[in-house]
């Protein structure tokens, strides 16, 4: 009786997603599906338990881009083809592991595309729906291609003035240091009555209030802003304000903004007074969380951005010190910016 129904099974599938076809999918800007029967676990003091270590390794070496590719499948789904390409491409990074000097490679990584929501996303960007980031508005276009860092080509290096707050291991950015990046990207995640603490491997942590606590003046400004937390059912919220804002063109290095996003293409992106972060997490099941971040700067974007993340669990991941200036590189880049110029007089 189980074959039969099994065979009956695969026959309606068939009949559904006939030979060519490709396997249909959600919207990926959809609110995040529970497993069945899970019910998010409880703290002593009854908040949803996201305790946990969260590393997003694995999204970064899946290569799933920001924003959608031209021609990849519709819907923010890859084709079945594409997802093969993809699935294959990890199953040789993991062929060629290793944990000696210079090794490389990936572990678990096939089998992490096999098993998580994201294995088949297209893109992070959710939102606007055909997954690319909104227009710039002119101001913000024309400071962003003025914009001096040494990830951009061409520009002289003199002093720290020419160099982004990442480059002089201040941040990453905002929302930028919760997003996947080439490396240490460990996110481990505290709760106490009243709190939640979020430790970033990179650039420390978030000590998020929960609750109508006051929030700063507006004046006072933060490299990752003032964040206030509340639940909305098994949901926690957080929204950021207070962002440190400028741009990458000024010489006053109080206002020498980090872009909202992680990589050389974004790197001076300008910042808004008014740019806002909305972060929703939520326990999809026992080693998931369903992670979405909604940012909206109307003096930068023309209309807010979404990007869906899936956490994955795991508590073998271990958090060392990130010794950014180990090595003094922001002295270097100035003196050999210096010794080039000099040996082309």
């Amino acid at each position: 009786m189980i074959r039969a129904a099994l065979l009956g099974m695969a026959v309606v599938l068939a009949l559904a997603c006939p030979a060519g076809a490709e396997t249909p999918r959600g919207d990926p800007a959809a609110a995040p599906a529970l497993q069945p029967g899970f019910r998010a676990p409880r703290t002593p003091w009854g908040d949803p338990d996201l305790r946990g270590t969260w590393p997003l390794q694995a999204i970064w070496d899946a290569g799933i881009p920001l924003q959608r590719e031209d021609g990849t499948g519709p819907g923010g789904w890859l084709t079945d083809a594409e997802y093969a390409q993809r699935l294959a491409d990890a199953e040789k990074s993991d062929a060629e592991f290793s944990v000696e000097l210079g090794g490389g490679g990936t572990n678990g990584l096939a089998d992490w595309l096999r098993h998580s929501a994201l294995g088949r996303r297209s893109a992070l960007l959710v939102d606007p729906p055909d997954g690319r980031l909104p227009p710039l508005t002119p101001g913000a276009e024309a400071l962003y291609a003025k914009g001096r860092s040494t990830w951009q080509t061409g520009g002289a290096t003199d002093w720290i003035d020419d160099l982004d707050p990442f480059e002089r291991c201040i941040t990453r950015g905002f929302p930028a240091v919760m997003l996947p990046q080439p490396y240490n990207n460990g996110i481990r995640l505290f709760q106490a009555p009243g709190y939640v603490v979020l430790q970033l491997e990179t650039f420390g942590s978030r000590v998020i209030p929960l609750g109508d606590t006051p929030r700063w003046p507006e004046p006072v400004r933060a490299w990752h802003g003032d964040s206030r937390g509340h639940w909305e059912g098994d949901t926690l919220v957080i929204e950021t304000t207070n962002i440190v804002d400028g741009d990458s063109v000024t010489r006053d290095l109080a206002h020498r903004a980090a872009g909202p996003f992680p990589g050389r293409d974004h790197a001076t992106l300008p910042v808004g007074p008014a740019a806002r972060t909305v972060e929703r997490l939520t326990m999809t099941g026992p080693d998931t969380i369903d992670y979405r971040v909604t940012y909206s700067d109307p003096a930068t974007f023309t209309a807010p951005w979404t990007v869906a993340l899936e956490w994955t669990r795991d508590e073998s991941y271990a958090i060392y010190e990130y010794a950014c200036h180990e090595g003094n590189t922001a002295r270097e880049a100035i003196t050999a910016a210096r010794a080039g110029r000099k040996a082309k007089r």
